[in-house]
């Protein structure tokens, strides 16, 4: 699989991975995608969540598998497909779909954000919607399947409970995050904090168009102390975003944290190329806010 593209810096485009699950389409980022395999038994692991098929061991590496049709409410049927292995949030998980259809190089402009008609009660379904030829390809929400099968995977947010009654309302932080649920457990964990003031976007773009109108009014490094940012958002993703910021001589002191599920080792590069401050995986919510401690007090 040629993945070139992720040595790319900031060019706002991914890889998707088109896969079927009966007569429907879906997408994966390539970039969560370690490799494909045959489908292979598995050993079914007893009292696990309905959607767990079991585990099995390729290369002595023990791996869970989800059923994506059980998860997604699909007609089960006896096909025996493939094994799409992930790799996100430090977590190995392969998700069994019926069969791959190639990969397509795509925009995050060209990604339309699904609305609420379509996404489950907490708005995880899905990330996006392509539009290719005839049919619609759905990118899914992978981090929320796993948290949803498996909760203590989503974001600690025990690890602040030792942070309260701190004052940190002097500093400003602008958020990028296009996932309404995890939006909401980011500012509620660094309001817990004692980070108070918090601009909220919903994607790269919303938050570069809020940067400019911050640096048009005058001294940003005032207006604005650091930005935290994922990196898979419609219109815009955080790669870029970050290329912006640190490309800018008005802007590039400001600290960007990439804080996202795809913070691995080749990924880890990618940010580094772009001079993103900090870059930690979404379960380190702790950790998050220990870099903005730090950077935020060498940046005042």
């Amino acid at each position: 699989m040629d993945t070139n593209i992720l040595l790319e810096s900031g060019t706002n485009e991914l890889e998707v991975l088109e896969f079927t699950l009966g007569d429907n389409h879906y997408g994966i980022n390539v970039a969560k995608i370690r490799e494909i395999l045959q489908y292979t038994p598995v050993t079914p692991v007893p009292n696990s969540h309905p959607s767990v098929e079991g585990i099995f061991m390729p290369r002595d590496t023990m791996i869970t598998v989800i059923d994506l049709k059980k998860c997604l409410g699909l007609p089960e049927t006896d096909e025996k497909g493939l094994f799409i292995i992930t790799n996100f949030n430090k977590l190995n998980v392969a998700f069994h779909v019926d069969e791959v259809i190639g990969i397509h190089r795509v925009s995050w402009e060209n990604i339309i954000k699904p609305d609420s008609t379509i996404q489950g009660r907490d708005g995880s379904t899905a990330t996006g919607v392509i539009k290719m030829n005839d049919k619609l390809v759905v990118i899914l929400d992978f981090e929320s399947i796993v948290s949803s099968i498996s909760p203590e995977t989503g974001l600690r947010v025990n690890d602040i409970d030792n942070m309260e009654s701190r004052d940190r309302s002097d500093s400003t932080i602008l958020i990028a995050e296009d996932s309404a649920l995890l939006s909401k457990l980011i500012t509620d964990c660094l309001k817990k904090a004692g980070y108070v003031k918090l601009i909220v976007t919903e994607n790269g773009q919303e938050a570069w168009d809020k940067i400019c109108e911050l640096k048009a009014a005058g001294d940003i490094t005032e207006k604005l102390n650091c930005i935290i940012t994922d990196i898979e958002m419609p219109l815009m993703d955080g790669h870029r975003l970050t290329k912006l910021v640190k490309s800018d001589a008005a802007l590039k002191e400001i600290p960007v944290i990439i804080f996202s599920s795809l913070v691995n080792e080749e990924m880890r590069i990618k940010g580094e190329q772009l001079g993103a401050d900090a870059q930690l995986t979404k379960p380190e919510i702790g950790q998050l806010v220990d870099a903005i401690d730090k950077l935020i007090g060498t940046n005042k």
